[in-house]
């Protein structure tokens, strides 16, 4: 797979378990579903975490893309 766009990734990365971290530090994983041309992203089955453990599951979200600091697959 070629990566000339960051849309190429979040492409690359749909129905896959992704993680955010948000601009309040918090951390997300779940599977990415949805994304927008201003990186609004929706996920399923989404964890927060803390510390690489689980703190509370949440299930299905929508993410603004300007509170979004990375996402990683």
């Amino acid at each position: 797979m070629t990566l000339e766009r960051p849309f190429d990734f979040l492409n690359g990365a749909m129905n896959k378990t992704v993680l955010v971290r948000m601009k309040d530090e918090r951390e997300l994983r779940g599977t990415l579903r949805a994304f927008d041309v201003h990186m609004n992203i929706v996920m399923d089955d989404t964890e927060e975490l803390e510390n690489d453990k689980v703190l509370k599951k949440i299930g299905s979200v929508l993410l603004r893309g300007d509170n979004i600091v990375f996402i990683s697959p």
